[in-house]
């Protein structure tokens, strides 16, 4: 009996401990800030939309030291070192909206802290120095001054929005709002956020007083901001999840580049990487780093094409993550007037082409002789892209595709030429006036037919043949029939004007 009564109460001893053991330990959660936790206190009560969202974002679960253990290649974070109040805390408010208060005109006294309004691509290089680097040399960093320091850029902004009416049987324009080019061009390009003062608020905490800030809100790839960096990487990223998942799926993308002037995303739901897409999306992984080709996605969006990091699913690279998103390119299908050669900086106000204009070509095509990448580049280049389209197509099938793509930029910017050759007659008989009188080349009834044939039609074909297929919109939706029609249009228009002057010398 003893033993009996011995064996069993061994086991009632042992049974909690193999329980115990058994019962699965619960994760713990990286620290967060004193300061961060006291935003929140505040700001569930406030703004319960931004905690939520930022509770949801991996910045509210790793930490820098961290990420920093994660494998190459796993990497989101590609800063080395970060200093050591940050390294061992998640990134909440604080540590993103209190960087570099010396520089942000945009800081202010809030509730005992220092606090930066606005989170500029300068702070987020703490922890992404590299994708920050590449990001700066990008036409996307230099959208601003890409239209507004360029004069002929800007005057086609200048004639595009803003109110016109009609006076004395002529189209006069009124010059136009800044608050109009806000929502207009400068939306996606970016504005220049200014400080002026702070200014007194009634908010529900309170009456507070905030930096009064001009051209706000804005969130323009190139916006300018008030510690003085270009971009705003909450573009792609946005704020306050900075969801690698919404960067990936076209959407984000979509919110600039459609019809009629930058068509990708039109053309991409027709072509069959979009078919696929929107049949499967709901299957893939997009928050997986690195990108699996075949595992975690079956077709490419923008950014497996632009920017993402791309490997097989044994983990050979295929391409290497970029945030300059043009540095895969080799030629610029959108381009004032014809595609060209890509330039080799982002700021592309400094080309000046044959004839002293800031543009990448003369009139009748020539290419500038500087700021744009040579051709072992362009092959270079050409040839990488050759080898992520191969990862899914055979050798023939892609050597193929990128002939066609050369003959359709060839015979798009030939159409593109005779338009222009009209539209240099015009000007030189005197029935318009534009670039050879000092005058506005973009206002005229002919001038507005000639931006349609390589603003609208031209890109509508070259970029339904870069996307492997939208054949209604290389055809008739803005496409070649556009194009052939545009031209008779040009053709009657300056007849009609030759008439009317002949009449009047009569």
């Amino acid at each position: 009996m003893k033993r009996v009564f011995f064996m069993v109460m061994m086991v009632f001893l042992i049974i909690p401990f193999i329980l115990f053991a058994q019962t699965p330990k619960k994760a713990v959660s990286p620290p967060i800030s004193s300061q961060t936790n006291t935003c929140l206190g505040c700001h569930k009560t406030y703004t319960p939309g931004i905690v939520e969202d930022w509770l949801k974002s991996l910045h509210s679960k790793v930490t820098p030291e961290m990420a920093l253990k994660k494998k190459p290649l796993e990497r989101r974070m590609s800063s080395e070192k970060i200093d050591a109040s940050l390294n061992k805390v998640v990134v909440g408010c604080y540590e993103c909206h209190s960087l570099n208060p010396t520089k942000h005109k945009d800081n202010f006294d809030h509730m005992g802290f220092k606090i930066n309004t606005i989170v500029s691509p300068a702070d987020c290089a703490t922890c992404h120095s590299v994708e920050t680097a590449q990001y700066l040399n990008s036409k996307k960093a230099h959208a601003v001054g890409n239209l507004t320091k360029n004069p002929v850029f800007h005057a086609l902004v200048d004639t595009v929005v803003g109110q016109k009416k009609v006076e004395n049987s002529k189209v006069t324009q009124l010059p136009s709002t800044e608050s109009t080019k806000h929502e207009t061009c400068l939306a996606c390009h970016g504005t220049e956020v200014k400080v002026q003062g702070l200014k007194e608020i009634s908010s529900a905490m309170g009456k507070i007083k905030v930096p009064s800030l001009t051209n706000w809100p804005n969130q323009g790839v190139g916006r300018l901001n008030p510690d003085g960096t270009m971009g705003s990487c909450s573009a792609c990223h946005p704020r306050h999840s900075f969801s690698i998942e919404v960067a990936r799926k076209p959407y984000t993308c979509a919110q600039c580049h459609l019809d009629p002037d930058v068509p990708a995303w039109n053309v991409y739901k027709e072509s069959k990487h979009g078919n696929i897409y929107f049949s499967k999306y709901h299957e893939w992984d997009f928050n997986s780093v690195p990108w699996k080709l075949g595992k975690d996605f079956q077709a490419p969006t923008c950014a497996a094409c632009h920017n993402s990091l791309i490997t097989t699913t044994d983990g050979k690279v295929v391409v290497e993550r970029t945030h300059d998103f043009g540095a895969r390119l080799w030629v610029r299908l959108f381009g004032l007037i014809y595609s060209h050669p890509q330039p080799v900086h982002g700021d592309t106000s400094t080309i000046k082409n044959k004839d002293g204009l800031p543009l990448p070509t003369t009139f009748t095509g020539e290419v500038a002789t500087s700021g744009l990448i040579s051709k072992d580049e362009q092959n270079l280049r050409q040839s990488k892209m050759q080898g992520f389209c191969k990862s899914c197509h055979s050798s023939q099938w892609t050597a193929n595709h990128f002939t066609k793509l050369d003959n359709t930029i060839k015979e798009v910017d030939g159409m593109i030429l005779s338009s222009t050759l009209m539209l240099l007659e015009a000007w030189k008989n005197n029935l318009a006036e534009g670039f050879i009188h000092g005058k506005n080349p973009f206002d005229d009834a002919i001038e507005q037919m000639w931006i349609r044939q390589w603003l609208f039609y031209g890109n509508s074909i070259k970029y339904s043949s870069a996307m492997t297929g939208a054949p209604d919109y290389a055809t008739f939706k803005n496409g070649w029939w556009n194009m052939g029609e545009n031209l008779q249009n040009m053709k009657d228009w300056i007849e009609f004007k030759k008439n009317v002057k002949g009449s009047e010398k009569r």
